[in-house]
């Protein structure tokens, strides 16, 4: 491990975690996760990867199941066959062809505020009728 990289970490299939995680770093997650995730690094969720919780992370990869909300103040980028049921926000997205998703998206990448509904401009008064037209 070099000092440039936090920790590398793998939690197989066979892992079901109800509660939850935080972790620095980078995780590839490929079991069961009944719970939040949070996280200054980046997820990477497996094919076999099923997560029933939000996620807020610098950069997620989907290629399993997400039932939450998911936010990354990087990249999402949802692989082939993936399957996203919840809303998404991050400055970058990428979705790949095959991809089941539902929900909302928020794509911000120059991270520009809303801005309100402009009123529309007072339209100038109608020149007076003469009477009789």
């Amino acid at each position: 491990m070099n000092g440039n990289n936090p920790g590398k970490n793998v939690l197989g299939a066979d892992v079901e975690i109800k509660g939850n995680i935080k972790f620095t770093g980078e995780l590839t997650f490929e079991g069961k996760l009944e719970g939040e995730c949070h996280t200054d690094g980046t997820l990477n969720l497996g094919d076999t990867a099923t997560v029933n919780g939000n996620i807020h992370a610098q950069a997620v990869t989907v290629r399993g199941k997400v039932n939450g909300n998911i936010i990354a103040k990087e990249k999402i980028d949802i692989k082939n066959k993936a399957e996203v049921f919840g809303d998404i926000r991050a400055s970058r997205l990428s979705i790949e062809e095959g991809v089941t998703f539902v929900g909302k998206t928020e794509v911000n990448p120059n991270k520009v505020a809303p801005t309100a509904a402009r009123p529309e401009a007072p339209k100038p008064p109608e020149a007076a009728r003469p009477p009789g037209r």
